[in-house]
């Protein structure tokens, strides 16, 4: 299992904005779907603080993963820019594997 690990911080007016399209059945999510070897997203948020969140996505390994990325790149960006006012700020913490 390839995993993907992003961090937001979200504007306090559009928590519920971006908890529909991150969340596990979110426009990413379908965007995800498009790929056979997509396996699924956890949005997690902060238990301290209400704007702080943490989304995990997986894939069945690595290569899928940078398939899906070039085979959807023009709709990623589309979706990402649809997405750019609900965060301050946003991070990719890494990409792991199962242990």
């Amino acid at each position: 299992m390839f995993v993907v690990v992003w961090e937001f911080q979200v504007r306090s007016d559009q928590v519920e904005r971006f908890v529909e399209g991150y969340g596990p059945e979110g426009e990413w999510a379908q965007l995800f779907r498009s790929a056979e070897e997509y396996r699924g997203t956890e949005l997690l948020r902060s238990a301290t603080d209400p704007t702080s969140f943490v989304t995990i996505d997986r894939w069945d390994d690595e290569d899928a993963f940078d398939a899906f990325e070039q085979r959807y790149t023009e709709p990623y960006r589309e979706l990402d820019a649809r997405f750019e006012a609900c965060t301050v700020n946003e991070r990719r913490i890494g990409v792991f594997v199962e242990a």
